[in-house]
Order: C-alpha cells, then sequence, then structure tokens
C-alpha cells in the first residue's frame, strides 16, 4: 500500500507491506512503526522541525517559516495537529522519565522553587460552566500553572542574588492543584511539581527554597511535598497589598496614601510585622482591604521575615517566576486572537519547556532508541 510522507528532500511516496490479524480484527504498517511515522506523514526530521518552529510561533507563520527556511511545505492546519500530537508525546514522555536526575556537575548550595499560575485564553467549549472574572461571572481563560527551578549564587552591587545563566527549568500545564486530606495521590499539578523537583535534585540542595506571591494553594502544596523547605512570600506581592489599602483608604491619586504605602514598605523590609499590623489596624474597622491585608498578614508572618532572608543571601523576589510565565506560556500561547483547547495548550506548553530546558534534544534520543529496540 502506497502512502506520500513529507521530507526534508520533499515529498516521498513509499510502498509499506500491510498486515491483518483476523484473530484481534486489527492491521498495522511494520515500515511505519520501525520509522516512527505511524499515524503521520512527516518523516521524523520535518515533524522535529514542525515541533521546533510551532512552539516558538503560531501555526501560521509556522508554516511561513518552514517554507521559507527549508523548502517544506506543511499548511498550518496540519502543523497544528502534528504539534499537538508531538506535545502530547513529549508530555507523556515527561511523566514517564521521572527517575533519570538531570546531568549537572554539581548542585548548587541553594536552589529555588517557585509556582505560579496565568490564565490562558480558551475557546467557547472550553469554559461552559465556569466561573469567572467577567461582569456576567463567566470565564474567558484557564488557569496554567508553571513550577520553576533555578538557583542564583551570583550577586549584584547591591549584594542581591542574580539567577544563574543557564539554571532555570520549567514544568506546566492547565492541570488543578488541588489535594484533598482524603485523596489518595497528590493532585495532577502536585504530582509535576515533584517531578520537576527530583529532576533538579531540589530536595538533595543544602537549602531549599519555596518562593511565591501568597496564593493559598502554593503554601499548601509546598507543606505537603517540602516541609523542611524555607518558604518565602514574594516581597513586590506583598507591596502591593499595602498599595491597595492605601489607595483604597486615600485615593489612587493621594499624596497622604503614597506616603502612607511608602512607610509601610519601609517597616516590610526592615522586618518589622508587628508595626505593620498596626498601621493596618487604625483601618480595619472601616476598610475592607484593610482588614484583608492584616489576614494575608498574619498567614505570611513567618514567610515575610526578611532581614534574616537577606542576612541568609537569599531570594525574595520571584521575578524569576514572573519571567516564566511570560516566557513559557505567555509569549506562544497569549498571542492577539488564539483561544485554545485544554488538549492544545497542554502538548504546546510541554512542546515550547521541552525546548527551553534544553531538554528537546533528550527526548528524540529516547524515541530513537525505543523505536531501535
Amino acid at each position: 500500500m502506497d502512502k506520500t510522507f513529507e521530507t526534508v528532500l520533499g515529498a516521498v511516496t513509499l510502498q509499506r507491506a500491510y498486515y491483518h490479524c483476523d484473530v484481534c480484527a486489527t492491521g498495522w504498517f511494520p515500515r511505519d512503526i520501525a520509522y516512527g511515522m505511524q499515524r503521520r506523514s512527516l518523516s521524523p526530521a520535518v515533524l522535529r522541525m514542525t515541533g521546533l518552529v510551532a512552539a516558538r510561533v503560531s501555526f501560521a507563520e509556522s508554516e511561513e517559516l518552514l517554507w521559507e527556511l527549508a523548502g517544506v511545505r506543511v499548511e498550518a492546519k496540519h502543523i497544528e495537529r502534528a504539534a499537538e500530537a508531538l506535545g502530547a508525546e513529549i508530555a507523556e514522555d515527561e511523566r514517564q522519565v521521572v527517575d533519570e536526575p538531570e546531568r549537572h556537575e554539581a548542585l548548587p548550595p541553594t536552589l529555588y522553587l517557585g509556582m505560579d499560575g496565568t490564565g490562558v485564553p480558551m475557546r467557547n467549549e472550553q469554559l461552559e460552566g465556569r466561573a469567572g472574572k467577567q461582569e456576567d461571572g463567566t470565564a474567558k481563560t484557564r488557569e496554567a500553572k508553571l513550577c520553576t527551578v533555578w538557583s542564583a549564587e551570583g550577586q549584584d552591587d547591591q549584594g542581591v542574588p542574580l539567577r544563574d545563566p543557564g539554571s532555570v527549568s520549567y514544568s506546566a500545564a492547565i492541570e488543578s492543584a488541588a489535594t484533598l486530606d482524603t485523596d489518595a495521590v497528590l493532585s495532577a499539578f502536585a504530582q509535576r511539581v515533584e517531578r520537576e523537583a527530583r529532576r533538579r535534585g531540589f530536595l538533595r540542595a543544602r537549602r531549599c527554597v519555596v518562593l511565591g506571591d501568597g496564593a493559598p494553594w502554593i503554601w499548601k502544596l509546598a507543606a505537603e511535598l517540602f516541609p523542611s523547605a524555607i518558604e518565602i512570600l514574594d516581597r513586590f506581592h506583598a507591596k502591593e497589598h499595602f498599595s491597595a489599602v492605601a489607595k483604597s483608604v486615600w485615593g489612587p491619586a493621594s499624596d497622604l496614601g503614597r506616603h502612607w504605602a511608602t512607610r509601610r514598605y519601609e517597616e516590610l523590609d526592615a522586618g518589622e510585622v508587628d508595626a505593620l499590623l498596626a498601621a493596618l489596624q487604625v483601618h480595619a474597622a472601616t476598610n475592607d482591604e484593610a482588614r484583608k491585608c492584616i489576614g494575608y498578614v498574619q498567614t505570611n508572618r513567618s514567610r515575610m521575615r526578611y532581614p534574616q532572608f537577606r542576612a541568609l543571601g537569599l531570594c525574595t523576589s520571584t521575578g524569576v517566576l514572573e519571567a516564566g510565565c511570560a516566557v513559557a506560556i505567555g509569549a506562544r500561547l497569549k498571542r492577539s486572537g488564539m483561544h485554545w483547547t485544554v488538549h492544545g495548550a497542554n502538548a504546546v506548553m510541554a512542546l515550547r519547556t521541552a525546548i527551553l530546558n534544553g531538554r528537546y534534544q533528550d527526548f528524540w534520543d529516547r524515541r530513537a532508541r525505543a523505536l531501535a529496540s
């Protein structure tokens, strides 16, 4: 039986033997399986190129790049299907390959792990029955959650830790992070975080630090997975809460409000939590933002020991994590006019993070070994 495949040398038609089993009522093409091209019409080399471009730009732009740079003609819709299938294959590979720690010369003294979420625009059918932030209570996005691991042994002129080049890795998906106390297994995202931590040797580092913006699910997950880690609340997110109180009490353009917020920033940096609570208490009886901020500070008090963290040379900002949301997710999935299915978004995130993490070649090496065995 003939089938035409798109290769780097152009379209090639192959004659393949077909086998059918009357007992199990299934059929197959052994040559397709041997070449890793079953259910596909792209050669492995073209599929690999397709994955590289589709992880970076839209499917329409991918079609143009493949033609202009490689002389390979693949339509945008075909690229979409191929990239999503490849991304799903990479996602499954990521779930399976957890007992092969990445090769590093040596673990740094301190490893950081951060978690965050960002909305991804979805197709309407993916949002049915979901509450959201629109005026009518509906949703336009689903939250993609991101786990980032990095090191920061260098410092700038002010002694602020700097991310070590090449140390950042990402893992992301639209998954639930909720695990009930009665659940027998961790949530899907908790398992993802655990896998990434194992790959990077997070718990083998001398100091493990979990950074977050204060979302309760982050600290719950950190307590489940890394009970011995140092937990740090992002300092800039904390300041945003005090800024919100100032605007709520005095208005957005008030000099008095700005002065009040600046004083709270100074107390926060100095670790004067009692002074912060006292300043908030003055307005708690009449202002909802002040009352909410009191609860926020009380909940995160142990994570706001910034003078001690600075003395230990630790990061107190989630800048690397927020940049990761933009780099790993936003730059590809949140472009104007894009709307995704959960399957498509997760597949492209798996594809993109594999490339960003330098694991794309490892995937293809494992794939080749599996085909050869």
